[in-house]
């Protein structure tokens, strides 16, 4: 996440009555029946809940043998999971669903407990051979908590782990078929690999030979194409993959505006060849305005009869563009990386934005914009380090995320989706 003002060229990143003895028989006996039923209430939620996400994991795997792990990341103590563990394992049996060792399973199944500000979410995430990874949750309220009202159902944003690797990953991206290719662009080469026997495993690497050094804080996007695989946008360098089998790449130098979108947008911008930023020209505009101030990062939101853009400017604020207005607020708690999904969760669309988290990580966080207010509706998803990238996918339904792992110094590359709440 990049700051706001450190020096000209790269900018720092940025890190908030007492009763009467006659009547105590019966009130005492009232209070032991409020605290049953209460009891017997909350024991029929957990089953209600176990009961529908054993449903939803049984219809993504089928009847066979799984391997199944839970985690706690939720306030619930101890003896809440182990019940709630019982509950599902007892309700999977019920449809079908056995329980085996990792290395016999057909597919294995990984359970979360969560929660936000009003329920508690329960998701799965289950992997079955070299398929793409199937997510399924279900939401239960969470007793006492304070009756509040909100415009949209509270959404979930889930990390799923792509990639690490001690060399920095400036791009992903992930292209399904028949068989699942990533393709990872870093400083020095843009890599390929294919998911088989469970892992990836790399299949070529294209070198990015350059005339000129990269720039200390070095960015790049990688974009999937229909025609042919995929482009590279590289500081002062354009990078073209063929149509053909053997795949090659061809690059040469180049001045040409970035595609701030995938395939909902055609709006570019000129990328600063020896700096971290957008210069602010726009190409070819958005209606009227072909100008912004210097920026990191953008992100576009469709209305009925025109198209909002954030853009998250290098002086520290957030300015709205909608074709006739400029309009600039103080930045609401976010970091300098944004992004725009398509989810159909909410009012359809939602912004990703970077934030500081309580420890030595970074954070990213879903915000809708009903009226240029931006309002938070997911709780901060945690990572261990530094987030160095944030792009959308090509097709504008998910994300990717580069973090640093603050222990370890290696990049992660994860792919963010948006699960809705209800």
């Amino acid at each position: 996440m990049r700051g706001a003002n450190a020096n000209a060229i790269y900018n720092a990143r940025i890190r908030l009555m007492r009763a009467s003895s006659s009547r105590f028989p019966r009130a005492a006996c009232f209070l032991v029946l409020l605290l049953m039923h209460a009891a017997i209430v909350l024991a029929s939620d957990w089953r209600v809940a176990e009961e529908q996400l054993a449903r939803k994991i049984a219809a993504a795997t089928g009847p066979g043998a799984v391997a199944l792990g839970l985690q706690n990341r939720s306030s619930l103590g101890r003896p809440d999971v182990e019940e709630i563990r019982r509950g599902l394992l007892t309700e999977l049996a019920t449809v079908g669903v056995r329980f085996v060792n990792a290395d016999q399973a057909a597919a294995t199944v990984q359970v979360t407990l969560s929660e936000n500000l009003q329920d508690y979410v329960w998701v799965a995430e289950v992997h079955q051979g070299n398929n793409e990874a199937a997510v399924v949750m279900v939401v239960t309220a969470r007793a006492g908590r304070a009756a509040v009202e909100h415009s949209a159902a509270p959404l979930m944003i889930h990390k799923t782990l792509l990639w690490t690797d001690e060399t920095r990953i400036l791009d992903v991206g992930v292209v399904n078929g028949s068989t699942q290719h990533m393709i990872l662009l870093e400083p020095e080469s843009v890599v390929l690999s294919k998911f088989q026997d469970g892992r990836w495993q790399q299949e070529q690497s294209l070198p990015l030979s350059h005339s000129h050094p990269w720039p200390r804080d070095l960015r790049g996007r990688l974009i999937l194409r229909k025609d042919h695989l995929f482009d590279v946008y590289l500081p002062g360098m354009f990078c073209r993959s063929t149509a053909t089998a053997l795949l090659t790449m061809n690059c040469y130098e180049s001045d040409d505006p970035w595609p701030l979108g995938g395939d909902q947008s055609s709006l570019g911008a000129f990328f600063a060849p020896t700096r971290n930023f957008f210069t602010g020209a726009l190409s070819p505009g958005i209606e009227k305005q072909t100008t912004v101030k210097a920026f990191y990062s953008a992100a576009m939101l469709p209305r009925d009869r025109y198209k909002l853009w954030i853009f998250s400017t290098v002086d520290g604020q957030i300015h709205f563009l909608d074709g006739v207005s400029d309009q600039t607020v103080a930045k609401p708690n976010w970091g300098s990386d944004l992004v725009s999904v398509r989810t159909g969760c909410g009012l359809g669309w939602q912004v990703l934005a970077t934030g500081n988290s309580n420890g030595t990580g970074e954070t990213i966080q879903a915000f809708e914009v009903a009226d240029r207010e931006p309002v938070a509706v997911s709780q901060p998803a945690e990572f261990d380090g530094e987030i160095t990238a944030l792009w959308g996918d090509s097709d504008g339904t998910g994300a990717m995320a580069v973090a640093q792992n603050a222990e370890t110094g290696k990049y992660e590359a994860y792919r963010l989706s948006i699960i809705c709440g209800q």
